[in-house]
């Protein structure tokens, strides 16, 4: 059967196509070697401090600890974060203020949250009538915004316990964190 003049005409350009495609995937293979392989930051709760507080909302400085398991040293441009005490949603923030965790390093930040905390609070004192309660159970689930070149967002969820005294401002460094990862 001869092919016709049409045939022959699309026959060397499926063949441009189709190698075009292959060197395509190929390049987008090699470019993710560049792209670094980053574990998964570690962060914790240091502390709370009351900064102003209405019935309804509640503003709070929240110190936190940053801890990179990597061999290079990460830019944080930012962080966005919901926390829950005791199994409560709790409180929200997002911060722009930039810092770098060292490689194989760590680095403490404040940054301030809004709390409807009202309803949280008054859950977790009603399950905890009549047991004394010395430290509540946490979880940080958020991301870290980077300015490493492809790698712009890293997830994060965490869990851990903080000291009431803590809570209180009394003393902030009763907080264990990291311990039961998600």
């Amino acid at each position: 059967m001869k092919a016709t003049t049409r045939e022959r005409e699309q026959g060397p350009a499926s063949r441009w196509l189709a190698m075009a495609i292959v060197g395509l995937a190929l390049a987008c293979a090699g470019c993710s070697g560049l792209m670094p392989k980053l574990e998964t930051p570690q962060l914790s709760l240091v502390g709370i401090k009351i900064q102003d507080m209405t019935f309804f909302e509640q503003r709070l400085l929240v110190r936190l600890r940053v801890r990179n398991p990597n061999d290079l040293a990460l830019p944080v441009k930012g962080i966005t974060v919901d926390f829950e005490l005791a199994g409560e949603a709790f409180a929200e923030g997002t911060s722009a203020r930039a810092f770098e965790v060292p490689a194989f390093g760590e680095a403490e930040f404040d940054m301030m949250v809004t709390a409807n905390a009202a309803t949280a609070l008054l859950r977790i004192i009603d399950e905890s009538r009549g047991k004394r309660v010395d430290s509540l159970d946490y979880r940080i689930r958020g991301k870290l915004s980077t300015s490493l070149g492809l790698l712009r967002s890293v997830p994060f969820d965490e869990r851990g316990t903080i000291a009431l005294d803590s809570l209180a401002g009394k003393d902030k460094n009763k907080a264990r964190g990291g311990a039961d990862r998600s």
